[in-house]
């Protein structure tokens, strides 16, 4: 069995209880200690709750069929659209993972492949990192047993987030992932943050536990930050040149796309349906109204806080429409946040965000009077998100806290 050190007595006297109590289910040669260590932490040493930790997550990896997921073919839009990639090793041998997150076409996604299957390949990229690192541990010892990881958040967008399933989707994963993996992640540099992934991120911190925050840096998108960071865990010969290291594609590429996957828009192709094909956003959620012809449709939202959030997702049935948002302060002065312009929302579904600076009634508009023959059918989902304070320390890293 792999050394046990640093541990106390009482901790060393609850990892062999614990090694007892579960010793009719860990029977491969990878749960060894320093595996049982994991579940162990994770419940703070609490051998009876580690233990029903572990049997729960065994009882998943028997639903989900992990142990032959490396078997699993996946279906052609997740192999060709899924971003992700072993991009080198760091210094002390673990895997360095990237996720070029906005490569993660969620609608395109989940109604191409659907969730289950998209659920199925993160399980299986996961187990395939996890099944590096363990060759690497044997090689370079217990530093190299765990997976670091970057994700890219350049050209981040939140508001495919807005919808219900791919929001839920996300959380089900790192639900799952922090249910199933305790501690195997050993550091995540988010790099690339824009302001607005603190919205994003304020929610998911909630679903993480003390462990997995802790190991996470988040750096906006300012390489003299990030880069000498990456640079102290990891040779710039096993970084691509797009994070400050040395490595290329053959053609010169510097996100090597050979060895980390960018992921893209899904094309409508690889829909399961006509109906999906036909239908650019969901109908959870959302409100239906017809703006007649020649009229306009004026929805207020009182602002109560400085630094709120006005969200709105919106399309239309057949034809355009004009959209703007305004604001009117205590003072009585009118501002317009969002110039009302044209929109094809039937094409493409809108939506998009605004930080409200201050305390105000914010209206969005709907302006359909320049239309003196079609009335317009419009689905929308409108919200205001609480404020969230972002700040910055000297080393770069992100302090992000919801108000």
């Amino acid at each position: 069995m792999a050394p046990t050190l640093d541990l106390t007595d009482v901790e060393r006297f609850n990892l062999m209880k614990f090694r007892r109590n579960v010793a009719d289910c860990c029977t491969l040669p990878h749960h060894d200690d320093q595996y049982l260590l994991r579940w162990l932490r994770a419940r703070k040493f609490n051998a009876e709750a580690a233990e029903k930790m572990l049997r729960d997550s065994m009882k998943w990896r028997e639903k989900w069929d992990v142990d032959n997921l490396v078997n699993w073919e996946p279906p052609e839009v997740i192999k060709k659209y899924y971003p992700s990639g072993l991009a080198g090793y760091d210094k002390d041998g673990s895997p360095v993972v990237v996720i070029p997150f906005a490569g993660i076409d969620m609608w395109g996604m989940l109604h191409s492949a659907g969730k289950a299957d998209f659920i199925r390949m993160t399980i299986k990229m996961i187990e395939r990192y996890l099944e590096i690192a363990r060759r690497q541990a044997k090689e370079h010892g217990a530093g190299a047993s765990k997976v670091s990881a970057i994700i890219d958040m350049e050209n981040f967008n939140l508001r495919q987030y807005a919808w219900r399933p791919a929001g839920e989707t996300v959380l089900s994963l790192i639900q799952m992932y922090e249910a199933n993996y305790p501690e195997v992640l050993k550091t995540c540099f988010i790099i690339n943050a824009p302001k607005i992934f603190a919205i994003a991120f304020s929610v998911v911190k909630n679903f993480l536990n003390d462990y997995t925050i802790s190991k996470i840096q988040i750096y906006k998108n300012d390489p003299r930050k990030y880069q000498p960071v990456l640079l102290e865990v990891i040779d710039a010969a096993q970084l691509p040149k797009c994070f400050g290291g040395e490595m290329t594609d053959p053609d010169g590429n510097p996100a090597c796309p050979s060895k980390v996957h960018p992921g893209g828009k899904i094309p409508k192709t690889y829909y399961q349906s006509a109906e999906d094909k036909e239908n650019a956003m969901p109908n959870e959620d959302f409100m239906t109204v017809v703006v007649k012809k020649g009229d306009k449709l004026k929805l207020p939202f009182i602002v109560a806080q400085e630094g709120s959030f006005l969200r709105w997702e919106f399309r239309t049935d057949g034809h355009d429409i004009k959209f703007g948002v305004s604001c009117q302060n205590a003072d009585g002065k009118d501002n317009v946040v969002i110039p009302t312009h044209r929109v094809r929302s039937h094409l493409t579904p809108e939506s998009g965000v605004v930080n409200c600076a201050e305390i105000a009634t914010y209206t969005v508009l709907f302006d359909n009077s320049y239309s003196f023959l079609r009335s317009k059918k419009l689905h929308y989902s409108i919200s205001v998100a609480p404020p969230i304070k972002v700040s910055v320390k000297d080393d770069g890293e992100v302090a992000i806290q919801q108000l």
